[in-house]
């Protein structure tokens, strides 16, 4: 089978969890790799870390510019205008990389998506519509893009969720955090909710939190 290309950070003991971990809009998966020291683990959790790279396709809002991107923007309304069936191909394939963790060892319930922006849109398809129970979902500075299409599943109605964003930012407006957080909220997710005061980015408080939410949940 052929996976996404990703970036994988091991830990120095055989892992016991994993995070896959998805960029935003026109980087890659490098682009978060550098937190990885930064988020600290009980000494008995060893997190593998795989952070995929999106293909290179046009991308409408950039002039039709290729770039890294996990499906097309039509527009930049508050309404975010996307291709959902490339949203949702690219959800199929991060439940590819979640089947090779599994092969790996690594028990559903320990595997953890965490996305940013566009990334976080593809992470909140592929793990509230899968079909194995998963151990949380990371939200950062993102929004809900297939609330009208998205197929919930019941494996993963008691998913513990993280949502981070920032109360500053220009590019995905904290309302449409919030309204992610009512949509999943309405429907009986565990949310956790969290605004820092920062534009469209990760700040240090945030990943202290990150490292108090994953020592609960993982």
């Amino acid at each position: 089978m052929a996976y996404l290309p990703c970036v994988e950070i091991a830990p120095d003991q055989p892992a016991n969890r994993s995070i896959i971990w998805l960029h935003g809009l026109g980087a890659d998966g490098n682009d978060f790799a550098p937190i990885v020291p930064h988020l600290k683990a009980p000494e008995d959790v060893h997190i593998r870390f795989v952070f995929p790279h999106a293909p290179q396709i046009p991308v409408t809002i950039n002039g039709g510019m290729r770039m890294p991107a996990w499906y097309d923007i039509m527009d930049m309304s508050i309404a975010r205008k996307v291709d959902t069936t490339q949203l949702q191909q690219s959800a199929a394939a991060i439940r590819q990389l979640i089947a090779r963790e599994k092969e790996r060892g690594i028990a559903p319930e320990h595997i953890v998506l965490a996305g940013f922006s566009q990334g976080g849109a593809v992470a909140y398809e592929a793990a509230l519509s899968h079909h194995e129970r998963l151990g949380g979902l990371i939200a950062l500075s993102t929004y809900l893009a297939t609330h009208e299409t998205l197929e919930l599943a019941e494996a993963n109605r008691e998913l513990p969720i993280l949502m981070q964003h920032g109360s500053q930012d220009p590019v995905v407006p904290e309302a449409l955090g919030q309204h992610a957080y009512q949509w999943l909220a309405e429907r009986g997710y565990r949310v956790d909710y969290q605004t820092f005061p920062m534009q469209h980015q990760v700040c240090a408080e945030q990943i202290d939190a990150i490292n108090k939410w994953l020592s609960q949940h993982l």
